[in-house]
């Protein structure tokens, strides 16, 4: 496919497509969309978001985890963004790791359960 079609277009353009190919579950699509806006606005959290979780949708795990990492390690506070990178690291048969993750994500989120 010509990538002139994934790149064309305002970030608001192409945020709202990327959002149409995620929301249509074709997760690779969504994730060349996202990954030119995100170059382009690497500060925006909302776009590597959903990046991350494209990568995640289409298997595509290491890379979902590079992304959540830069969201976590810029705001360690991230809920989603860590309640992610458990769960893609789980994925990946790192289930400690994974594990200490998706714990911050549950106190961050108010969870706390009696162990």
């Amino acid at each position: 496919m010509d990538m002139t079609y994934y790149d064309h277009g305002t970030p608001a353009e192409r945020w709202e497509r990327a959002q149409m190919f995620f929301d249509a579950k074709d997760y690779a699509a969504a994730a060349r969309v996202l990954g030119g806006l995100v170059e382009e606005v690497p500060e925006q959290t909302g776009p590597r978001l959903l990046l991350a979780r494209s990568y995640y949708h289409s298997a595509q795990l290491r890379r979902a985890e590079a992304e959540l990492r830069v969201l976590v390690e810029r705001d360690p506070v991230e809920h989603y963004a860590r309640l992610m990178l458990g769960r893609t690291l789980e994925r990946q048969g790192r289930h400690d790791e994974g594990g200490s993750h998706l714990r911050i994500a549950s106190a961050l989120a108010g969870d706390f359960e009696q162990v």
